[in-house]
């Protein structure tokens, strides 16, 4: 699944960081598990997630000697509204470059 389309008009590796967040929103990941997912070096991804936690779109939550990152509730996609078919349009903008 991917993060809302509002929030994709960002920088590539926070967007790549949102949408590895939001397939496991349940969850959380690790910075390491969000390495894993995100093909960028340490400091593009250290720099994304901070601009993402100044703007609220995660948050980093300590649990079972660990910390966890999970994406905002408002950044997650409704299932119902997914599941239906992208318009023309959003087809557009979804190939335009940022």
């Amino acid at each position: 699944m991917k993060a809302k389309r509002e929030y994709r008009n960002r920088e590539e590796v926070e967007v790549a960081v949102l949408d590895a967040l939001v397939d496991r929103n349940d969850d959380g990941m690790t910075v390491f598990e969000i390495r894993s997912h995100v093909e960028t070096d340490i400091d593009d991804l250290e720099t994304a997630l901070a601009n993402l936690k100044e703007d609220g779109l995660i948050a980093a939550n300590e649990g079972d000697h660990r910390t966890l990152i999970t994406p905002d509730d408002r950044v997650i996609p409704d299932p119902e509204e997914d599941a239906e078919e992208p318009s023309f349009v959003d087809q557009i903008i979804e190939r335009l470059p940022l």
